[in-house]
């Protein structure tokens, strides 16, 4: 993988970077999507990481790790700043799944509407966990990735991915069991 090194802004961009923006543009639209759930915002994200990179004066010796990076702190940084301006209305909640019209209620089982309210509160919980925890959790059991990968994308050692992930999956219990849908 060859170094990036980057005079000025100005300059052409080589090859080389062309080629990674080519290979890695989608997989990060998809990560900053599953972070931010906003198309858009998630484009930015990328172009504004690839621009980092560009601009970076210093060598960057792994882009791919380097990227991953930038685009999670980007994205939590924008979380954040969402959170400060707009609180959570779950009125206004569009990641719920949609209503179900009255004759597919009655015709649909029972057990498969509870199965679909709790996928909702389940996704409705995640979305309430920290920013990085959140992102733990998605890529573990949305992305099938393993620790490695994961700490890998996110900065982290294996074992601070396995903390993390295990106290998430812990609240997320707790919360069940306060809910009445855990013993």
């Amino acid at each position: 993988m060859p170094v990036f090194r980057l005079k000025k802004p100005s300059s052409p961009e080589p090859p080389a970077i062309e080629t990674l923006f080519a290979e890695l543009e989608a997989p990060l639209l998809a990560y900053a999507y599953r972070i931010t759930a906003q198309l858009e915002t998630a484009q930015d994200i990328v172009q504004d990481a690839f621009v980092k990179l560009h601009q970076s004066s210093a060598p960057v010796h792994s882009p791919k790790p380097w990227l991953y990076r930038t685009v999670h702190n980007l994205a939590i940084n924008l979380s954040k700043r969402r959170s400060r301006e707009t609180p959570f209305d779950p009125a206004n909640n569009t990641n719920t799944p949609p209503e179900t019209s009255s004759s597919t209620q009655s015709s649909a089982p029972s057990k498969a509407l509870e199965q679909a309210e709790i996928q909702g509160l389940t996704r409705l919980l995640i979305e309430q966990l920290d920013p990085r925890s959140r992102a733990v959790v998605q890529l573990k059991f949305h992305d099938g990735l393993s620790y490695a990968q994961i700490g890998e994308k996110l900065g982290l050692t294996p074992s601070n991915v396995g903390y993390i992930l295990h106290q998430a999956v812990s609240s997320l219990a707790s919360e069940f069991k306060k809910l009445g849908l855990r013993k």
